[in-house]
C-alpha cells in the first residue's frame, strides 16, 4: 500500500540487545574470590522489577541470600534431590549443584499465587472456575518468569553468567527451602538465579534455528513432533544437548547422528 508510513527501526539498539541475549550463558559454578557487589545486585533486580505481567499484579518476590551457610543448606538440599532422582532410576542429567555455594550473587524467585485473582476468576469452587483457574496460574507463571529473564539479561548485560535453578516446585522442596528463608507459606518459591564471574569459560549450548520454531500464518505441520518422536528425543537426544557446546551438536540437535535422526519422521495429517 503506497500510503503505508514505513517505521525504520533502531538496528544498533537491538544489536545491542542481541549481543546480551547471545552471550546469556549458563555456568553452574563461580570465582569465590570476584564478589557481587549490592549495587550490582540491586540493578539486575531493578530491570526484574520492569517486566510486564498480568493485569500488572507484579506477583513476584526476590529473596537476596548473603548467608554462606544457607548457600549451602540450599545447595545440601538439591544434592539430596539428585541423589533421590538417581534411586528413582529417572535418568535425567543432573548439574552438580555443589556450585550453588560459590555463587556470589544468589537470588531466590518466590511467586504469591493468590494474585490470581487479579485475572479471570469466579472463586466459586465449580468446575468452570477450575478452567479459569488453570488459566491464571499460567498468566502469573509466564509474568514471574518475564521479570526473572529481565534479571537475568541484566547480570548479562553486567558481565556476569547465570544459572537458572527451576527445580524446586516439590512441595517437600517448599517445605525445606521456605524456613530458611523465610517466606510464607502463601508464597511459592519459583526458581534461584545464582550468578557471578565464572569459575571456568562458559559454552553456548544448542539451541534450535528459527524455521523450526518459527510458523507463518499457521501451524506448519513439519515443525510437529508426535509423542513417539518426543520420546525419543528425550530418551536419545536430551542428554547430548544439555550441558554440551553447540559446536559439538549438529543441527539437529544430536551428536552424531542419532537412529533417531536418520529415522522417517512420523507426520500428522493435514
Amino acid at each position: 500500500m503506497d500510503d503505508v508510513t514505513q517505521f525504520t527501526p533502531n538496528l544498533a539498539r537491538y544489536e545491542a540487545l542481541m549481543d546480551v541475549v547471545r552471550n546469556r550463558l549458563t555456568s553452574r559454578a563461580f570465582r569465590p574470590d570476584v564478589a557481587v557487589p549490592r549495587e550490582h545486585i540491586e540493578l539486575v533486580l531493578e530491570a526484574a522489577r520492569h517486566a510486564p505481567s498480568g493485569a500488572n499484579a507484579q506477583p513476584w518476590h526476590y529473596i537476596v541470600v548473603t548467608d554462606p551457610a544457607v548457600k549451602k543448606s540450599i545447595a545440601d538440599y538439591f544434592v539430596a534431590e539428585a541423589t533421590n532422582r538417581a534411586k528413582l532410576k529417572m535418568k535425567f542429567p543432573t548439574p552438580n549443584y555443589r556450585g550453588l555455594e560459590t555463587a556470589p550473587g544468589f537470588v531466590v524467585v518466590a511467586a504469591d499465587f493468590r494474585f490470581v485473582r487479579a485475572f479471570p476468576v469466579l472463586l466459586d469452587g465449580s468446575d468452570l472456575d477450575k478452567k479459569y483457574q488453570q488459566n491464571a496460574e499460567r498468566i502469573l507463571l509466564q509474568s514471574v518468569a518475564a521479570s526473572t529473564m529481565s534479571a537475568h539479561l541484566a547480570a548479562a548485560a553486567l558481565g556476569y553468567q547465570v544459572w537458572w535453578v527451576t527445580a524446586i516446585g516439590q512441595d517437600d522442596a517448599q517445605k525445606s527451602l521456605r524456613p530458611l528463608l523465610g517466606v510464607p507459606d502463601d508464597l511459592a518459591i519459583i526458581d534461584i538465579m545464582a550468578f557471578g564471574v565464572p569459575a571456568k569459560p562458559p559454552y553456548k549450548r544448542w539451541k534450535k534455528t528459527l524455521p523450526q520454531i518459527v510458523n507463518w500464518g499457521r501451524f506448519d505441520m513439519k515443525n510437529y513432533m508426535t509423542i513417539e518422536e518426543i520420546e525419543a528425543w528425550v530418551r536419545e537426544t536430551r542428554h547430548k544437548v544439555m550441558y554440551r557446546d553447540e559446536a559439538k551438536v549438529d543441527s539437529q540437535g544430536c551428536t552424531p547422528c542419532s537412529a533417531f535422526e536418520s529415522k522417517p519422521r512420523l507426520r500428522h495429517s493435514q
